[in-house]
């Protein structure tokens, strides 16, 4: 199988068009979330989410925290369901994040917030799903069906919404016409995706690796590592720099792989001194990055990310190479991409 021959493919392909739905028709929508928040100034933010979903919260903890000081909170959904003793809610907005809205655990959190009488927003990719019926207020996705099980394109539309959102809130025009612009660079980017599908054929044999990122490409590393290991089988571990070398950094040997996002902006000298330890310590480093220094560590760069895109808006493109390494890497295993063994593209979780 060739990847172009795949709905992956097609699908990684369809996220400019993807993005640029979500800016042309959720304006709307957005604005009513952000003036819901103007109104009622929460003193934090819940996301309930499961999955890539759960990786777009991530995005969300440091979107919302640096630029407009609201704490996230990740939601456990058990203590909703299963201990049923969920947490006093009061003074936040409850978002649910899904892309089939089918998830019983996620739809309990976001009724238990509007029971408490909180603001509820759903962001999803089906309108008429229970999440979005549970909710106050409703972003969609737009990406269309994705039939490919493993997600990209609703992952990125939900970066997009969650991006929209912030740059609505502050009212920044400056990153509002970054936003705007987003879909042509990225449409541009992907006219060389093969080379990062190239190049994971030269990693066929590998068994396990981590991905690494800090700051607002922390869900990148995430989201890549799930990638890798739903995709690939490969036992893949996303870390913070911060934490990997507060223990599992002992994995590190000779031609250990270790993937890293090494975006320019806060968390950038810290990555390239870990990716200058990394090469020290023999490992076989794959950079995902902006800046030469960082690519020139690595055994392989992957296709250098726009040198002048805003931190803040870099998981959106960062995440890019990441899914088409994880193509590359299935192919060049013998794998199928588009049905990875034992997943459904709607899981039910409770």
């Amino acid at each position: 199988m060739k990847p172009d021959e795949t709905w992956l493919l097609k699908e990684i392909l369809q996220q400019p068009q993807v993005l640029q739905r979500v800016l042309d028709r959720e304006r709307r929508a957005v604005a009513r979330v952000a003036a819901v928040m103007r109104r009622r100034r929460p003193r934090y933010l819940v996301f309930a989410a499961r999955g890539s979903s759960d990786n777009a919260a991530r995005y969300a903890k440091y979107l919302f925290g640096a630029q407009h000081a609201l704490p996230v909170a990740l939601a456990t959904p058990s203590l909703f369901t299963l201990y049923r003793r969920p947490p006093n809610l009061q003074g936040s907005v409850v978002f649910g994040i899904s892309q089939s809205g089918q998830s019983p655990d996620i739809v309990a959190v976001v009724r238990e917030g509007r029971r408490q009488g909180v603001p509820t927003v759903g962001i999803t990719n089906e309108p008429d799903s229970p999440l979005a019926r549970a909710c106050d207020m409703v972003v969609q996705l737009h990406a269309g069906v994705e039939r490919s099980i493993a997600a990209t394109k609703t992952y990125t539309a939900s970066l997009a919404c969650l991006a929209l959102l912030s740059a609505e809130l502050s009212g920044d025009r400056e990153h509002l016409r970054a936003l705007q612009a987003l879909p042509e660079r990225l449409a541009a980017y992907l006219h060389g995706w093969q080379e990062a599908t190239s190049a994971a054929t030269r990693y066929r044999g590998i068994q396990g690796c981590v991905a690494i990122g800090r700051g607002f490409n922390y869900a990148t590393a995430f989201e890549i590592s799930l990638k890798l290991t739903e995709l690939t089988y490969a036992l893949a571990e996303p870390y913070s720099p911060a934490d990997f070398m507060h223990g599992p950094v002992a994995l590190v040997s000779a031609d250990f792989p270790v993937l890293a996002v090494a975006h320019s902006g806060a968390a950038y000298e810290q990555m390239l001194e870990f990716l200058g330890d990394m090469r020290a310590r023999g490992a076989r480093i794959i950079a995902i990055s902006n800046r030469p220094q960082a690519l020139g560590l690595a055994k392989t760069a992957l296709p250098a990310l726009p040198e002048d895109l805003g931190e803040w808006l870099s998981p959106i493109f960062a995440v890019i190479p990441g899914q088409l390494f994880a193509l590359g890497l299935a192919l060049a295993k013998g794998l199928d991409p588009d049905r990875p063994r034992g997943l459904r593209k709607i899981t039910r979780t409770r």
